[in-house]
């Protein structure tokens, strides 16, 4: 079994997610409850949210249809063209309109449930560290949230979860405030890139407990049984040049040398040193995820695992990374999903 019929097609869609979040008492961001019949409409219900506003496209993801506007003539503007958008890569140009959060950070719950009516809640996972809504560096645990609040987090991540019927690996993302207020973001109905910080904080494989699930099998843990320890954090490493604007790079591995694997560093690829990298696939090439019992630790070998990593033939964003690891901001744990465009507004330079 998969994760559900029912679980994939309301979830897949954001005003049907929506909706069946606000009936299982999830947190949602006010907004417009209907998709929005042309651009007039989406500036007479921006006016009565308040601006500023996001539009986004209900079948969309990745940071494709989406447009913040801050007045009248943003959100005309930002309609046409989250419109024109999604139309050309969903097929779906239907728009919603919500109040857009200031200073948000991203955090997301990783659930886990089975066909027979039992829901866990893995903790979560920070990954505001952000650019173009693309997700660039994820950790576990997230250094802003307090136990009371992942509890409520998990809850609502159960509670959306068992509204669909969900069976398998899922995560509930959510967006944060300032003040720890958090609204559901929308449901993947799959397994994440970033799960290996989970994977090293709970002890859990992930892979594994699916495949108990898909075989029909009871969940093997309980909500008493999830634990969180020591600190993880994923690295993305994308095949691009920092230095030109992240134009994506494209031709041979002709050096592929990644950090030795050890209990405190992994390494997960598809590629190999001779291999292609082509223009047809997205520009991840590794994820590089290091342990530590502390953050201060995890983000020390997380610096030098990056380092050790060595890759000739493509250029990459490893010089981005290791310029992330030592950025005041990080590692203090000051971030949101606007850090990496506020601290490099021209573009990165060394």
């Amino acid at each position: 079994i998969g994760p559900g019929v029912r679980a994939i097609e309301a979830m897949g869609d954001k005003i049907t997610s929506k909706k069946l979040a606000d009936e299982a008492g999830v947190n949602t961001i006010p907004g417009y409850p209907e998709v929005l019949k042309d651009g007039e409409q989406a500036v007479t219900v921006a006016n009565e949210l308040g601006y500023p506003v996001m539009l986004k496209a209900s079948a969309g993801g990745g940071g494709k249809g989406m447009r913040v506007a801050r007045n009248d003539e943003e959100c005309l503007d930002g309609f046409e063209r989250a419109a024109n958008e999604a139309r050309s890569s969903f097929g779906d140009d239907r728009i919603l309109i919500e109040k857009f959060i200031e200073q948000p950070r991203h955090i997301e719950i990783q659930v886990m449930a089975d066909s027979h009516g039992n829901v866990v809640y893995l903790n979560e996972r920070e990954c505001s560290l952000q650019r173009r809504h693309q997700k660039v560096i994820e950790e576990a645990p997230s250094p802003f949230l307090d136990e009371q609040t992942r509890k409520e987090m998990g809850e609502q991540a159960v509670a959306l979860a068992k509204a669909v019927d969900y069976r398998s690996a899922g995560t509930v993302e959510f967006i944060v405030d300032p003040r720890r207020n958090f609204y559901l973001l929308e449901m993947n109905t799959r397994l994440q890139v970033e799960h290996p910080v989970t994977e090293l904080t709970t002890g859990l494989d992930l892979v594994e407990l699916m495949i108990h699930v898909a075989a029909g099998e009871k969940l093997p843990i309980t909500q008493a049984d999830v634990r969180l320890d020591g600190w993880a954090i994923e690295a993305r490493v994308y095949a691009e040049d920092p230095f030109r604007n992240f134009l994506p790079s494209t031709g041979r591995l002709r050096y592929f040398r990644p950090p030795e694997e050890n209990d405190r560093v992994r390494v997960d690829t598809g590629v190999f040193e001779g291999g292609e990298v082509s223009m047809y696939y997205d520009p991840m090439i590794a994820k590089l995820i290091t342990y530590g019992d502390t953050r201060k630790e995890a983000i020390e070998e997380m610096r030098l695992a990056l380092d050790r990593f060595i890759i000739r033939g493509v250029s990459t964003n490893i010089s981005f990374l290791s310029a992330l690891m030592a950025h005041p901001r990080y590692v203090s744990g000051d971030i949101s999903t606007n850090t990496i465009a506020e601290e490099y507004p021209d573009g990165f330079h060394t």
